[in-house]
């Protein structure tokens, strides 16, 4: 069998990617095989995923979520579909790799945070000027199902403490740390190197704008990964700013894909 836009059709020795186009979608102008676009025939092989796609068309919604899972090749979907992320803090941080996330069609996240959106989180959070006044975690959902309508996010409105953690993120298979406040993040990195033994994806020293190239990710320890310079704190001229708090945001969601696949 192939699956072509979610469908299964019969294999046949011979078929080619262009056959498949003009009988099933012939005003496609989009081929996507095997999780990767390509613009020439190719014949095909048993078990093969193909997606043909109509530039400004919107999919119908049982072709949906097979065309964004062909995007980055079903073998890592298949092995991060089930996968929960806690992300604790849905500031600069939590906001950008949840979407990040969201993007990799990850299975669930735990989003927490008690705060809500101000004018002064639009330079480098992913909220917008409506949702000014809300709740962090309602703002922040209602864009993550914009993006990805099949994603399970739990939302946990609340201050994390070392009472609540393990309650909160119990189920979560790796943790992101996206705290601006450096005892916080101390109190969820401690717990849940030390009670979960799961992975902790964290970062420290993001500020300002200069030597985004000093930005790494390291693992001082087991379970534990820290991202950005480790010096460059938040302080009066030295603000976190989107350039860098982006990348950071981006580096923890590769990290994480990483992690789950070698799960």
């Amino acid at each position: 069998m192939i699956k072509v836009n979610e469908k299964d059709i019969p294999f046949k020795d011979g078929m080619t990617l262009i056959q498949l186009r003009k009988k099933h979608k012939p005003d496609a102008d989009i081929m996507v095989y095997n999780g990767f676009p390509v613009v020439k025939d190719i014949t095909l092989n048993d078990q093969d995923q193909v997606c043909f796609i109509r530039r400004g068309e919107i999919p119908k919604a049982e072709e949906m979520k097979q065309l964004m899972i062909s995007r980055h090749s079903p073998e890592i979907y298949e092995k991060i579909e089930n996968k929960c992320i806690g992300i604790a803090g849905a500031g600069g941080l939590g906001s950008s790799l949840a979407i990040a996330l969201a993007r990799l069609s990850v299975g669930k996240l735990v989003i927490v945070d008690f705060d809500v959106v101000e004018p002064s989180n639009l330079n480098r959070q992913q909220y917008f000027i409506d949702q000014i006044g809300m709740f962090k975690v309602d703002a922040l959902k209602a864009g993550l199902e914009k993006v990805n309508p099949f994603l399970d996010v739990e939302t946990v409105n609340q201050k994390l403490d070392a009472d609540n953690i393990g309650d909160t993120f119990k189920g979560c298979d790796v943790i992101a740390e996206c705290f601006d406040n450096p005892e916080s993040k101390s109190i969820i990195v401690e717990f849940v190197l030390s009670e979960f033994k799961k992975p902790v994806v964290a970062v420290s020293g993001i500020a300002g704008f200069e030597n985004i190239h000093e930005l790494t990710c390291r693992n001082p320890m087991k379970n534990f990964y820290l991202i950005g310079d480790g010096v460059t704190a938040a302080a009066p001229g030295m603000g976190l700013m989107a350039p860098k708090v982006g990348i950071a945001a981006h580096m923890q969601a590769g990290k994480i894909l990483e992690l789950l696949l070698k799960m």
